[in-house]
């Protein structure tokens, strides 16, 4: 039996049908046999970080278990950021869907494409907050507190207000088509 991995991912689309596209990435994902999804936070509305001039973000969490490695899960988001149109113009800007990886187990992984735990994460209400939803006792690698706690110190959580409770199982977020 292969090694099932534990992985969080931030998910976020500040461009057309925002909540078509935080749903189709989510199919998309669990389309592959190799990703099985666990858990699925509640939908935010976020304020725009780094570069402000343009439409607010939806971002939302997810749990995973995967058999694949971070790089070939990375991959995998890159395929799925494709298929829903996601252009890479400027940085920080406007976005159909951002997929990344936060967690992996308990890695720490520094390569020039793969960057585990994320980089920005623990500055970043609006990947904080939801990631916290559904895994408030985790603890990020090389501390010794859990993320709720992170967040509790969290100073800045402007610009993150709840848009949607969901229920991952739901066909609001996960269809069977």
């Amino acid at each position: 039996m292969e090694r099932m991995n534990t992985a969080y991912l931030s998910v976020g689309s500040n461009m057309g049908d925002r909540e078509g596209l935080l749903k189709k990435a989510i199919e998309q994902l669990s389309v592959y046999p190799d990703i099985l999804i666990e858990n699925v936070s509640s939908i935010y509305e976020t304020d725009p970080v780094g570069y402000t001039d343009q439409p607010l973000f939806l971002n939302l969490a997810v749990k995973l278990k995967t058999s694949l490695s971070p790089q070939a899960l990375l991959s995998k988001l890159q395929e799925v950021e494709t298929k829903l149109d996601r252009k890479r113009v400027q940085k920080w800007g406007p976005r159909t869907i951002d997929l990344d990886i936060l967690l992996y187990n308990s890695v720490s992984i520094q390569t020039e494409v793969l960057e585990i735990p994320h980089p920005r994460m623990l500055e970043r209400a609006f990947v904080l907050i939801p990631l916290s939803e559904i895994a408030p006792d985790d603890v990020y690698p090389d501390n010794t507190i859990s993320l709720h706690q992170v967040l509790c110190e969290q100073r800045d959580k402007e610009g993150v207000r709840i848009w949607k409770k969901t229920d991952w199982e739901d066909a609001s977020v996960r269809s069977e088509n």
